[in-house]
């Protein structure tokens, strides 16, 4: 009789499966631990990896240090937002928004606290979610993405509680407007849409793309960044990256910058972009590039400033984007080094 030979896999296949995948990988979303200690990143794969900052930025770090204190898979497909509660990590992916308790994460207890789903039109629309905001003074998170409208969740009780529609494609960005209370949003349809959270309606509607000085129609009209700081609001993606002035509606500055623009945030007395091509960008107000700073990624989609209190030995810029790698700025003017999947 034959001896059946069980089926083996090949020594050296699981390495070069992985290996493949950091190669096409692509870190979409990034988020601050409430220690202010650790980094949560997530990926294209559905994956997120916890990083111990304080590890890394020890005098005793090895490289051991930048890898992921754990690794999980949080969504079938990619993680394309995430932000940080007090205690929860909150994660976004196609249709859904999942809850991790940032105190079971670090335990390496990676089990999901809820998932909760916005009321779509029809039980077979999965729209991704792109864009996560929370809005503290009411206890909310607004997510929004592919179905064009913005939903509104209560984290106390976890119920939807409006919806705000007026865009009429995609919505890919967020940003609050703490003071007023607004909440702006970005979108494939060229519009910013600033919404009062008072009166649940449409405020101000700036077209970007027809103002002749921010039009660039060779890239599009689509908006996929934005960031506020007052009166003020900086935003970008096919039409240039431009600074506004939101009562008067009114550009003021536009950056020279060819190569659109994935995030931007504003930073003591400057403004950060960064989109096609490997550097952060340091702008003044005025338009002037002050510095150019080199990651290792070939394209940047995202950018991270831990400014908690409670670990000032932690205060760094990250940015992550097309590329296994997340890049540590200790300080804006230079990449210390590089957290990797």
């Amino acid at each position: 009789m034959d001896r059946i030979t069980p089926l083996t896999v090949p020594l050296g296949q699981a390495e070069v499966f992985q290996a493949l995948q950091r190669l096409h990988m692509t870190i979409f979303s990034q988020s601050v631990s409430p220690c202010g200690k650790f980094l949560a990143a997530g990926n294209n794969y559905g994956q997120i990896a916890i990083f111990s900052l304080s590890a890394a930025l020890s005098s005793e770090a090895k490289e051991e240090s930048k890898k992921p204190v754990v690794t999980f898979q949080a969504h079938d497909g990619p993680v394309y937002s995430m932000v940080s509660t007090d205690r929860h990590l909150l994660s976004a992916g196609d249709g859904e928004v999942k809850a991790w308790l940032w105190a079971e994460i670090l335990k390496k207890g990676c089990k999901e606290m809820w998932r909760r789903q916005p009321p779509y039109r029809t039980s077979l629309e999965v729209p991704e979610i792109n864009a996560l905001l929370l809005v503290p003074k009411e206890n909310s998170l607004i997510l929004a993405g592919g179905d064009c409208q913005l939903h509104t969740m209560d984290l106390e009780t976890g119920a939807f509680t409006r919806a705000l529609r007026g865009h009429t494609d995609y919505i890919h960005c967020l940003a609050l407007r703490e003071r007023s209370p607004e909440v702006l949003s970005g979108g494939e349809d060229g519009a910013v849409r600033l919404w009062d959270l008072r009166t649940a309606k449409e405020a101000q509607t700036i077209e970007v793309y027809k103002h002749e000085e921010c039009s660039r129609p060779h890239n599009g009209r689509w908006i996929g960044c934005l960031a506020t700081d007052s009166d003020w609001m900086v935003c970008g993606g096919g039409p240039a990256l431009t600074l506004w002035h939101l009562r008067s509606s009114t550009p003021t500055t536009i950056f020279p910058m060819r190569a659109p623009q994935k995030h931007v945030t504003f930073y003591q007395d400057l403004i950060l972009s960064a989109g096609q091509g490997h550097c952060i960008n340091h702008w003044q107000l005025s338009g002037e590039l002050k510095a150019q700073v080199p990651g290792s990624s070939p394209g940047l989609l995202s950018l991270s400033l831990n400014q908690q209190p409670a670990a000032p030995e932690c205060k760094v810029l990250t940015a992550a984007g097309n590329s296994c790698r997340v890049d540590v700025f200790t300080n804006l003017g230079y990449r210390a080094f590089s957290l990797s999947f």
